[in-house]
């Protein structure tokens, strides 16, 4: 029964986007398990931290990425030989400072945005509203974080862009 008034035909890309997303996420949540396992230095407890919170988030990603390709009626991929086969993201090195791991969770999350993007362009073809609300969800989140993060790796008195709009007369 089509239920979701969704071409299948058209669907199947956002499925297979969906499930390279999926695989991108699998080696992200291990390598914040990873950087959490091993975080060392005067920044531990904050890295710490901030890493169990990222990995809390991905593991209910997952799940919600698996779902979402059940309700579209196919199965999620689910071996992790499938996950490293697909993903674009490198399994993280165990010991590196807290810089090189908040570096590369930031190439992790540039990583899972350009993803993010082709399922909205593929989800969009296909008229497929709820794959677009979730991942658009996902991109907000996700863009936020990685402002966080990257705030972090800056000095203090750097500076950020200023916009200013002058009064109308």
């Amino acid at each position: 029964m089509n239920y979701l008034n969704i071409n299948q035909e058209k669907i199947k890309p956002v499925v297979d986007e969906l499930n390279v997303l999926l695989a991108d996420y699998h080696i992200y949540y291990q390598n914040l398990r990873t950087f959490h396992w091993n975080i060392l230095g005067k920044n531990f407890f904050d890295l710490h931290q901030k890493f169990e919170h990222l990995y809390n988030e991905a593991r209910v990603k997952i799940d919600e990425l698996a779902e979402r390709i059940l309700t579209l009626r196919y199965h999620p991929l689910s071996k992790g030989s499938q996950y490293l086969e697909m993903t674009s993201i490198k399994e993280a090195d165990t010991v590196v400072d807290d810089t090189q791991m908040v570096k590369t969770i930031l190439g992790n999350h540039k990583v899972l945005l350009m993803q993010m993007s082709m399922i909205l362009k593929v989800a969009n073809d296909a008229g497929d509203e709820g794959t677009i609300d979730l991942i658009g969800a996902y991109i907000r989140e996700l863009e936020k974080e990685s402002w966080m993060l990257n705030a972090w790796t800056q000095k203090a008195d750097e500076e950020l862009h200023i916009s200013y709009m002058p009064e109308k007369k």
